[in-house]
Parts: C-alpha cells; structure tokens; sequence
C-alpha cells in the first residue's frame, strides 16, 4: 500500500528537480535537461509535459521556461515540506500501539 505513496514521492521529487534545472539555466531544451539530470530524455519529457500542463513551466522556442508559479512553488517548498512530514507524523502517531 505504502509503495505507491513512495512511487509518487519519487516521481514529485523528479519534477521538482526538473524544475529548478529548468530555473537555473532557462530557457533549456530537453536534451541538455536530460544531461544535466542524468535521467533519460523521456522521463524529462514526461516530467515537462505535467509541468507544463501543471503551469510550472511554458515552452519557448529556445526550450522550457519557468513561470512565477514555479518560482512561488519553490519559494514555499520548505513550509510545504514541513506539512506534509507533519502529516505523516500524525499518521504514525495515531497508530494503535
């Protein structure tokens, strides 16, 4: 039950990875995303496409460009992060022992 949770995590994880790439070296195509990650190009591609379909990133002719919601995603990550281990602790601790 628990592995689908992680699987989603894992793949969260990449996406917010590609987004700050994506950030820090706009605009970039897929092809140099691919390298500097060290994940396959369609991994990235996929990851662009819910991204983009998300508002987290638009395309440009020149590649992928990180929009103000990606900026504002990134800017609470932490809070965010912090949330959700909350939530996980409740979980834990709400267990009968």
């Amino acid at each position: 039950m628990l592995q689908k949770l992680l699987n989603e995590i894992e793949l969260v994880g990449r996406h917010l990875e590609v987004i700050r790439v994506v950030q820090k070296n706009q605009p970039i195509g897929i092809m140099k995303l691919s390298e500097i990650l060290g994940i396959p190009s369609h991994r990235v591609r996929y990851s662009l496409k819910v991204l983009e379909q998300l508002g987290y990133i638009r395309a440009s002719p020149s590649g992928a460009v990180a929009t103000e919601k990606a900026s504002d995603l990134i800017d609470n990550l932490d809070r965010e992060i912090d949330s959700l281990i909350s939530q996980l602790e409740s979980i834990r601790n709400s267990s009968p022992d």
